[in-house]
């Protein structure tokens, strides 16, 4: 359920209680939600993810994303998110996996890694980021 895309980074689709104690014996210390509360009835709510998190010693935040597309705060936030996990992994969830790790991408781009690399990344987690590939080109540039 929990697709690699980097060393330290993982993204899945929406975790239930039971996830948050599977990403401890991975050594998660980080969750970040991407998900938008009330998004759907089948949801698990952020904050019984957040109490379970917390409960289990990793760390939660949430940054959500709707389908409405990206701001460069929602990019800001989950960069300072990756910052202070220092070393220990992360997870990132939202109803596919595919907004968190579009989020991932977009800041490892303005951190400055090659696009290739983030597609290839994000390809290998068996996500796409053409919808955002402009975008990254722009912000790798921009970190250049």
């Amino acid at each position: 359920m929990f697709r690699k895309i980097d060393d330290k980074t993982y993204a899945s689709p929406q975790i239930s209680l039971a996830e948050v104690a599977y990403a401890k014996a991975l050594g998660i210390g980080l969750i970040v939600n991407n998900r938008p509360e009330g998004e759907s009835d089948d949801q698990t709510p952020g904050p019984d993810i957040e109490a379970a998190a917390r409960d289990a010693g990793i760390a939660y935040v949430a940054i959500p994303v709707t389908h409405a597309g990206f701001s460069m705060a929602q990019v800001e936030a989950m960069q300072k998110a990756l910052e202070q996990a220092g070393d220990a992994p992360v997870l990132a969830y939202c109803r596919s996996g595919t907004r968190s790790t579009l989020l991932w991408a977009l800041t490892q781009a303005k951190a400055g890694l090659a696009p290739d690399q983030i597609a290839e990344k994000a390809a290998g987690a068996g996500y796409d980021i053409a919808p955002i590939r402009a975008t990254v080109d722009m912000l790798a540039a921009q970190a250049s």
